[in-house]
């Protein structure tokens, strides 16, 4: 092993997470006559740092008056059955507009651009309220902190590096990282606190077939930043005898185009169709909620119990609604065709069986008017699975479908931290020096309440440095 040498901070991961962490930190304690030496660890060559940050739109569940959605921390608790850190949720709600103005004050700008399907990011009931993102998304986000850390001098980024374990002194307290670097060879560096933010085991096999089960080795990622989450952090603190949360045996999924291999090719403006599986058979009931609340649902259904193989199907009255496009996140078209035999046959499906389930499904259309903007109570009736809003018949041509498969987003179970971003024990006592913020920190059980991944992950980055900067002699 290498000659070590010594950082007062170092942060693992250069996504929204660990730029956060090393920027406030560096921000903190630049006054200093010397100030503190910081080391940022990052698995990808430089142009690809960043995570999977910098492939996301990076959706922020947030007013224009820059509040986190007041139902969300309540959301998480209902849909977790109150498995949820509810303390921790509050603290990102208290945050957020702290954190905006933590990235805004440093170039990122943000914009609210209207949305062609109703949501619920507003007080938990159904609106057009445009949602937030970064101009740019993700990716704009990791080039500002990244020029606002390499300002300060006394920080060393360290590229096609892998963390490889903590170490600790006599008392227990975190003192180091032991790395491997492009040579291939161990190097310990020194540090005062670590903060662990290099996402979740998306991108372990291994671990994805021990928590998931059957079938993980089948799920593509949704971004290339992600398959450098292997799962080092976590189990670095497990090492360390830190503490679990989150569901292990769920993940954030989404349904994309599998025509593609573009980067968070997400359909999310499914209101007007239906979901058919490989055999044409409808499976969910693309009516029961909002498609924030839904997509998820959809993209873990196609993967756990569809064979990895779904299709779209609608019609003109999803052609109409206005800007409909913008929710199709796909660089290619829908397959599109006259006929629902023709658009069967473009999608590889057996016409006859496409067929059927349409007839079915528009025999069982109720009474009442189509509205994307709300739940319209339009359902179906005797039908199985229903469509409990926005069930019109899919009878006017030009009829369109895209294929889909499943891709990973991110990984629920992970480390638990409290609302510091300190790294604790099963007992709640945090470990000295461990920090821990991001999608390797496990919060999310059953369901995930979207457009707040990025979000937490600036919000408890940011703390973890500014805690770890006010703990400096």
């Amino acid at each position: 092993m290498n000659t070590p040498n010594s950082y007062d901070l170092v942060v693992v991961g250069s996504g929204a997470a660990g730029l956060a962490a090393a920027v406030s930190y560096a921000e903190a304690t630049a006054h200093r006559a010397q100030p503190p030496r910081i080391a940022l660890l990052e698995r990808s060559t430089e142009d690809q740092r960043g995570g999977a940050t910098r492939w996301t739109g990076a959706f922020l569940r947030i007013t224009e008056e820059r509040k986190l959605d007041p139902d969300w921390a309540d959301h998480v608790q209902r849909v977790s059955g109150g498995l949820s850190d509810y303390e921790y949720c509050k603290t990102l709600e208290r945050e957020t507009p702290a954190t905006l103005k933590f990235i805004e004050d440093r170039g990122v700008a943000l914009e609210f651009n209207e949305f062609p399907i109703a949501h619920t990011f507003a007080d938990g009931s159904p609106t057009m309220t445009p949602p937030g993102n970064p101009v740019g998304g993700g990716a704009s986000i990791v080039k500002a902190l990244s020029a606002k850390l390499d300002e300060h001098p006394n920080v060393d980024v360290h590229f096609q590096t892998e963390a490889i374990r903590l170490t600790t002194g006599e008392d227990g307290a975190v003192d180091g990282i032991v790395v491997r670097g492009p040579d291939g060879y161990a190097t310990r560096l020194g540090a005062g606190a670590v903060v662990l933010a290099c996402g979740g085991f998306e991108g372990n096999a291994e671990m994805l077939t021990r928590y998931l089960g059957a079938n993980a080795c089948d799920l593509p990622l949704i971004a290339p930043g992600i398959a450098n989450n292997r799962g080092d952090g976590i189990r670095m603190a497990l090492e360390l005898g830190a503490d679990t949360a989150g569901q292990f045996d769920m993940i954030h999924a989404e349904p994309v185009d599998r025509r593609t291999r573009k980067a968070d090719a997400v359909l999310y403006g499914y209101t007007g169709g239906i979901f058919v599986n490989g055999k044409a058979e409808r499976f969910f009931d693309e009516g029961r909620d909002t498609w924030d609340n839904t997509f998820e649902l959809i993209g873990y259904e196609i993967w756990r119990h569809q064979n990895q193989e779904a299709y779209w199907i609608a019609d003109a009255h999803s052609l109409d609604i206005p800007g409909i496009r913008n929710a199709w996140l796909s660089d290619v078209p829908p397959e599109q065709a006259d006929t629902l035999d023709e658009l069967a046959r473009k999608l590889g499906l057996q016409p006859e069986a496409l067929e059927k389930t349409v007839a079915d499904f528009n025999s069982a259309v109720g009474p009442g008017e189509f509205d994307h903007t709300r739940f319209d109570g339009k359902a179906t009736v005797g039908l199985t699975p229903p469509k409990s809003n926005w069930a019109t018949p899919l009878d006017t041509p030009p009829f369109i479908g895209i294929p889909l498969t499943a891709a990973i987003c991110f990984t629920y179970g992970g480390i638990r931290t409290d609302t510091n971003a300190r790294v604790v024990t099963p007992s709640g006592v945090p470990i000295p020096g461990l920090y821990a913020a991001g999608e390797l920190t496990g919060l999310f059980y059953h369901e995930y309440p979207p457009a707040t991944s990025v979000l937490r992950s600036l919000t408890f980055g940011r703390l973890a440095g500014q805690h770890a900067a006010a703990q400096l002699a």
